[in-house]
């Protein structure tokens, strides 16, 4: 029980004046009194009684209305951004505390199993990032990978391409199979994103090597297959593998399906492969491109990145 409670009570329950109460405790009686004003003043019902009561659960409030406008995908980091844009005047760490009050928790951690499966008698690709994820312009550098995705109705495959450059996804193929023609017709997304061979390697692509794009992969058979590689050679992709089982090698394809499994695939029971493939193409297509933040491009959306470093190029 505080003091001022206390001096309260003694003329609540004794009849005790609070004079006589304030100057045996040694307590100010102007103190008290401006205690007694806030605990039965308008704000006193919602325990709201300081100016930083009030300006925490104004906080409180704006955090929450940001997490749900975010899906609840967001931790204090985007958040914190988000809120910076939206004009506020606040520190990560009170947006974390903040959370933390309200029970709000971004992130529920799975594991997945991998896919890749090497073909022994496939060709070789070198490594031609070496773990160097990032990339100066556009269509330099891509990684790619593939997952499943259970539901009650059996598993759903998804193939992704992303640029480095930007974070964007530019392919997400889904189908039943994870094999070669999934990871080509994610390939092929990606190329028309860009707006098509010309125009992701430049014109003379044909005739310099160094000017194709890089398209980073682990050494799965899906990739080392005929048709993927033979896709990659009509199209003018250069192909990249890292070493087996090394999912660091890949870190940037695997990132990517981290904050899927994260985000999406623990907070969601598919009872079919359709509806797995509405949520899945909605969440990577929508939010992750247009609305998530990525702290390699300086907490930005891949989209609003992309328009900002270029904005006489339209982003799709």
């Amino acid at each position: 029980m505080s003091v001022a409670r206390f001096i309260a009570d003694q003329r609540t329950n004794h009849q005790v004046p609070h004079t006589i109460t304030c100057l045996l405790l040694g307590v100010s009686l102007a103190w008290f009194y401006k205690w007694l004003a806030r605990a039965t003043g308008p704000s006193a019902a919602s325990g709201l009684h300081t100016d930083r009561d009030r300006r925490r659960d104004t906080i409180d409030r704006a955090v929450k209305v940001m997490f749900t406008q975010k899906r609840g995908l967001h931790g204090s980091p985007r958040l914190h951004a988000d809120l910076i844009e939206d004009g506020w005047q606040v520190s990560e760490k009170t947006i974390a505390d903040s959370m933390r009050r309200q029970g709000l928790v971004a992130r529920r951690i799975k594991r997945r199993n991998g896919l890749t499966r090497q073909d022994k008698t496939a060709p070789k690709f070198p490594d031609l990032l070496k773990r160097n994820f990032t990339a100066e312009q556009p269509n330099t550098r891509w990684v790619g990978d593939m997952t499943e995705i259970p539901t009650a109705g059996g598993k759903l495959y998804v193939a992704t391409v992303i640029d480095l450059y930007s974070r964007r996804l530019l392919g997400a193929a889904t189908g039943l199979h994870p094999d070669a023609e999934l990871a080509c017709a994610a390939l092929k997304m990606a190329i028309a994103a860009r707006g098509g061979v010309d125009a992701v390697n430049g014109p003379g692509w044909r005739t310099d090597e160094s000017q194709r794009v890089i398209f980073h992969t682990d050494r799965g058979s899906t990739y080392t297959a005929k048709a993927f590689t033979k896709l990659c050679r009509v199209l003018g992709v250069r192909q990249s593998m890292g070493r087996v089982g090394s999912c660091f090698d890949n870190a940037a394809a695997e990132a990517f399906f981290s904050s899927l499994e994260w985000e999406v695939l623990s907070r969601h029971e598919f009872d079919s492969t359709r509806q797995a493939q509405a949520v899945v193409l909605d969440w990577c297509y929508g939010f992750y491109n247009h609305t998530r933040r990525h702290s390699t491009i300086g907490m930005m959306s891949p989209i609003n990145y992309e328009n900002s470093t270029a904005p006489d190029r339209a982003a799709a």
